[in-house]
């Protein structure tokens, strides 16, 4: 299968850092092809300036400036996202990453009624993530990101595309006993895909 991994952390000696290296391990070893996006690493521009929203429904020309994250999207099957969740959502540069790369004609096509998705290539989902809170406190608030994935992102891509969550609650008060379990348990997953 062929993987398209974006990595949102600006730091390289971060948990995620291992996570990301884990779940990219994992997936080779299964014998699947992973591209590695690292947006912080390639200081991906996270702004939809003024010249790109007014061009933003101009297909083909909404894609200058983004044609290889465009063309990666196309080729995967798998997208991967790897990021910490800050203030209950992606890091900034991720959802940048959304508001630029998912455009129209790319992640969907502007029907009748409701958008029609344009990702079909993409059957399955997996978000990798951390959260400083407990868990009772994210279904109190409505478990948004993942309502964002399975209810939003999810329709634009294949009719039976699974989303799947592999997360790690309280993250400020984890030892590194944990954190350690818990990288092994993302190198888990991955190696059963």
């Amino acid at each position: 299968m062929q993987v398209l991994m974006i990595y949102a952390h600006p730091r390289e000696d971060s948990l995620a850092a291992g996570l990301r290296d884990a779940a990219k391990a994992a997936l080779e070893s299964a014998g699947h092809t992973v591209e590695l996006r690292d947006l912080y690493a390639e200081r991906f521009d996270p702004v939809l300036s003024a010249e790109e929203r007014g061009r933003y429904h101009d297909v083909p020309a909404n894609l200058q400036g983004i044609e290889d994250h465009v063309a990666a999207l196309r080729r995967a099957e798998a997208l991967v996202l790897v990021h910490p969740t800050w203030w209950y959502g992606m890091p900034a540069i991720l959802k940048g990453w959304f508001d630029r790369v998912w455009a129209p004609g790319v992640a969907f096509h502007l029907g009748a009624g409701a958008i029609e998705p344009a990702l079909t290539n993409i059957r399955r989902i997996a978000v990798v993530t951390t959260y400083g809170s407990p868990t009772w406190l994210l279904w109190y608030i409505g478990r948004i990101d993942r309502k964002l994935f399975g209810r939003g992102m999810r329709r634009l891509c294949a009719r039976d595309c699974k989303v799947e969550w592999v997360t790690l609650t309280r993250m400020d008060q984890r030892t590194r006993a944990e954190c350690e379990a818990f990288v092994a348990k993302v190198r888990a997953h991955f190696a059963k895909w």
